[in-house]
């Protein structure tokens, strides 16, 4: 019982949407405002902006001794590298213009950060928490045999992720699913990330999207230029931050932006929402919500009833890391901050963006961001068609040269070391290591790449969105005209 259909509905985004402001017509309106500065052959950049392939389902699952009839897409957007990636969301919001735009922002993220992927999404429409587990593991699976039986997936072809509701349980059913279906493949477990590392998962990818937001906001508050213009000191040691969300991206985002130095003021979940100008142990809190499913009456700080209020609280990074569309029209003109790291897919509006622009503040766009998790699914994609774990090769050799450099350096100067010094600087790099340093010099690379767009040309110098979608066109473009399909 499922069906495949391509998408043909386009959406004009020449101007700013306005009403409801879909989530899609933001993305093509970011899309549309870039191009205009890009030399590029028309019906090529139609082509970017069009999304290949949708395939919208429909099927039978038992639920509690009845049949429930579960509604599920499957899109990718761009086949100008492959396999095209991104994760799968199960939430009852889900629909079409939502899996497009995703997988759309998918191709535009992987592009500005050099990962050799198209961009895709997936979504189921059901509310997790209304499922057994055993429920939620048939539904995964039968997802997945309809996306195997119309070429949805597979290590070469489309590689899904988790996303908002899903994690890695699910995406090791679909693995194994898989395997079940192509058990004459050897790289089959390369048909998903964000596996459990039993599972041929890789160290570092849960905290990887919050890990390359502070990555992120570390270059910025370290750029001179960009401080001075927004009249900011360089460094974290005097930035008060708030975060919106406090799932795995916000956890791990407060948690490393704490550890470096800036000041958690306030954080906003669903149910509400903590404020402390002296600052919130982010371990603490954490602590407590794993104690009581909840971040409110936490005892280091002040609880709001209203957590969406403190997005207008006065601070210096306010970081949107829960959904989309959470900055809009009507509450931008009320937003403090002088600077907005959008840790979620798609928090600020396009006319928000543009009430954000007005007032000076410095947006840092979400396909730069959030870009940490694709990256690092990358890196596990590459350990799965490798068949080694990153470090295994040489960990011990470089721990064996280290040691002996430490040695001569004793022997010359006549001065012994600690243990635990001699431990620090001998000890080779594990996989965790590599993938975190991996995925810092991938940031740093691309906030550099962006910023040079960005500086380059006077029409967008302020616009560091813009900056990164010219950026990032401006790479697919060029993929497709060196295989020879464009002229």
């Amino acid at each position: 019982m499922a069906s495949g259909s391509k998408s043909t509905k386009k959406v004009a985004a020449t101007a700013v949407p306005h009403g409801s402001q879909p989530f899609l017509a933001s993305v093509n309106y970011y899309f549309d405002k870039a191009a205009k500065y890009i030399d590029l052959p028309a019906g090529l950049i139609e082509q970017i902006r069009a999304c290949n392939s949708v395939y919208y389902m429909q099927f039978p699952v038992r639920i509690k001794g009845n049949v429930q009839v579960v509604q599920a897409w499957r899109a990718e957007h761009s086949h100008h590298k492959l396999p095209t990636k991104g994760g799968i969301r199960y939430a009852e919001t889900v629909d079409q213009e939502e899996v497009e735009a995703l997988a759309a922002l998918m191709t535009y993220k992987c592009a500005v950060v050099d990962v050799p992927f198209g961009g895709g999404k997936g979504g189921i429409k059901i509310n997790p928490k209304n499922y057994t587990v055993d429920e939620l593991e048939r539904i995964t699976r039968r997802y997945t045999v309809e996306l195997i039986k119309k070429n949805f997936i597979g290590p070469s072809v489309d590689v899904p992720a988790p996303d908002y509701g899903t994690g890695a349980r699910e995406m090791a059913w679909i693995a194994d699913t898989f395997q079940t279906f192509g058990n004459s493949d050897i790289n089959a477990l390369a048909c998903v990330t964000g596996k459990p590392v039993g599972q041929g998962g890789v160290r570092g990818r849960t905290a990887a999207t919050g890990r390359g937001l502070f990555f992120a906001t570390r270059e910025a508050v370290n750029d001179p230029t960009l401080m001075k213009r927004l009249k900011m000191t360089t460094g974290f040691s005097d930035k008060r931050i708030i975060v919106q969300g406090f799932g795995n991206v916000g956890y791990h985002a407060a948690k490393f932006l704490q550890e470096g130095g800036a000041t958690i003021i306030g954080i906003i979940e669903y149910d509400g929402g903590l404020l402390n100008p002296k600052g919130i142990d982010v371990e603490a809190l954490y602590k407590h919500r794993q104690a009581t499913g909840s971040i409110t009456n936490f005892a280091g700080a002040k609880t709001i009833k209203n957590g969406n209020s403190l997005l207008e609280h006065e601070c210096d990074i306010l970081v949107p890391a829960a959904l989309e569309s959470q900055i809009y029209k009507d509450n931008a003109p009320r937003i403090k901050a002088k600077m907005v790291v959008e840790g979620a897919n798609g928090p600020v509006t396009a006319v928000a963006d543009e009430i954000l622009l007005k007032k000076g503040v410095f947006v840092m766009p979400d396909m730069f961001v959030n870009a940490g998790g694709v990256v690092v699914s990358y890196f596990e994609w590459l350990k799965n068609i490798s068949h080694v774990r990153f470090g295994r090769l040489d960990k011990r050799f470089e721990e064996g040269s280290n040691t002996r450099l430490v040695n001569t350096i004793e022997r010359l100067t006549g001065q012994s070391l600690s243990t635990t010094e001699r431990g620090m600087l001998a000890r080779g790099a594990d996989e965790e290591d590599l993938v975190n340093s991996g995925l810092e010099d991938t940031m740093i690379g691309a906030y550099q790449s962006i910023m040079e767009t960005m500086r380059g040309d006077k029409r967008y110098s302020t616009d560091m969105r813009t900056a990164a979608f010219v950026n990032s066109i401006t790479k697919i473009g060029v993929s497709y005209q060196l295989l020879g399909i464009f002229p």
